[in-house]
């Protein structure tokens, strides 16, 4: 196969998240993302070396047998929000789990296969489940009208406008229309990925599910030039504020970020309304989140996650006396679950927001025994006098970087807790894990994100005992 063919076959299966495995008609496979199991479909060849392809999705010929609904949202198709809409959702959680039962199989050695791995649990809510979202301003095409939304499927530059969006509530969507209406109206230029020049890049819209408070930060580059910014940005508080909504608005915020990068990057921000966080309740503890903290974007999903994991470490928690160290902890949700059963709980986050909120957290849920630290993990598990009697890892998706890990198991504890919302990651890291002495007892997968490819892990360790 050559760069540029077209190619139509059958999507055989679908590895995580999104990789579809189509088998050409010449039986040659190429990787095509976003499609699903038994649909034919028609791909352009983007990558072709060493016997590999990789295309990209044209059309879809037929439909697959498993697609017995209607996806239920306008924008699915065009949107690259979501992938999996078309599958009822049973069918989705019993693709994540083989998915991932997939990957950990290969990943653990032949002697600790009877590990058991637990049937997937089910998001509560499968449809206006997140509470944070990143819209993108842009165009829908070139020199278009400015669109507000996500990103295209398959493009980096296009950004389709997703009014009637169902992965957030109304709130979400509501705050959405009115931002791309008041901007959009005025021809406020959107910031420019390939010349570096406009003014509007994202919209973050935070929602507390337990109780209803609503956080909005525009971003922004510093190119205001000719724009009066100040009035523009009073006229939208007014905007936003002369809504209804079925939450509170607790906060309007402003952040620059002249970054190049396609991220939001805090390079100071303004409070334009109010204040600038709000409350989520969790398990009955109540958590101060900041418009860049990382806490679970599925509220009600995170308590089914969270309630897991204390369950599966309350047994080793039991005698008194016990140090644990939660790495990668955002803003201390798990240690403060687990600090009621500890002797205390040294949580370790790089974002230093994330671990004042952590602190303010744990003063508001009266637990004592709860330090966070800012830090790398890697550097500050060195400084540390205390040695852990437990450990659990919940790291970014990219997994832990190997000279931490190693760093990790060099404490010999008895058991960890490994939570992880990548499982090629985590397999790669288990490979580790069990070749410095540690066995899989459990896992079992929770379903954090409806409608798209991704899923939580949650996997308990034991050192083995020889």
């Amino acid at each position: 196969m050559k760069k540029g063919q077209i190619v139509e076959g059958m999507i055989e299966r679908v590895d995580f998240p999104n990789r579809g495995i189509l088998r050409a008609e010449d039986g040659k496979q190429v990787v095509v993302k976003n499609g699903i199991t038994g649909q034919r479909v028609s791909a352009v060849i983007q990558k072709a070396r060493k016997g590999k392809c990789e295309g990209r999705l044209l059309e879809v010929l037929e439909k697959s047998p498993l697609e017995l609904r209607e996806p239920g949202c306008i924008h699915y198709g065009i949107c690259g929000g979501c992938t999996f809409q078309s599958l009822p959702y049973e069918e989705q959680l019993s693709m994540k789990e083989r998915q991932v039962k997939t990957l950990l199989d290969e990943a653990i050695v032949q002697e600790n296969r009877d590990y058991a791995f637990l049937p997937i649990k089910a998001s509560p809510r499968e449809r206006e489940y997140r509470n944070k979202m990143e819209f993108s301003f842009g165009d829908a095409y070139k020199d278009g009208p400015l669109a507000l939304g996500m990103h295209k499927r398959g493009s980096f530059y296009d950004i389709v406008d997703v009014p009637e969006c169902q992965i957030v509530d109304e709130d979400f969507r509501r705050v959405l229309r009115v931002t791309q209406s008041y901007f959009g109206s005025r021809e406020i230029p959107y910031f420019h990925k390939l010349r570096h020049t406009g003014y509007l890049r994202h919209l973050l819209v935070r929602k507390a599910v337990k109780t209803g408070e609503i956080l909005v930060d525009l971003v922004t580059t510093t190119q205001a030039e000719g724009l009066c910014e100040q009035e523009l940005l009073d006229g939208f508080c007014r905007e936003l504020l002369a809504v209804s909504y079925d939450g509170v608005m607790k906060g309007i915020l402003h952040t620059k970020n002249d970054s190049v990068a396609d991220m939001i990057k805090n390079e100071g921000t303004d409070i334009l309304f109010g204040q600038d966080f709000f409350y989520e309740e969790l398990l009955g503890l109540k958590f101060q989140i900041t418009p860049f903290s990382f806490f679970q974007t599925n509220s009600l999903g995170a308590e089914v996650l969270y309630e897991t994991a204390r369950e599966w470490i309350g047994d080793s928690l039991r005698a008194p006396g016990k140090t644990v160290f939660d790495l990668y902890s955002g803003t201390g949700t798990i240690a403060q679950m687990l600090a009621p059963v500890a002797k205390k709980v040294i949580g370790i986050e790089i974002i230093p927001e994330a671990v004042e909120a952590a602190r303010e957290n744990a003063r508001l849920n009266g637990l004592t025994n709860c330090e966070f630290l800012a830090g790398d993990v890697l550097k500050v598990i060195d400084d540390l006098q205390e040695k852990p009697d437990y450990i659990v890892l919940d790291p970014p998706r990219d997994g832990i970087h190997p000279k931490a890990l190693e760093k990790i198991i060099s404490y010999g504890v008895p058991q960890m807790l490994y939570i992880s919302c990548k499982p090629t990651s985590l397999a790669r890291d288990l490979a580790v894990l069990q070749e410095r002495g540690y066995r899989v007892e459990k896992a079992q997968c929770v379903d954090m994100f409806p409608a798209t490819g991704n899923v939580e892990t949650v996997c308990l360790l034991s050192r083995n005992s020889k």
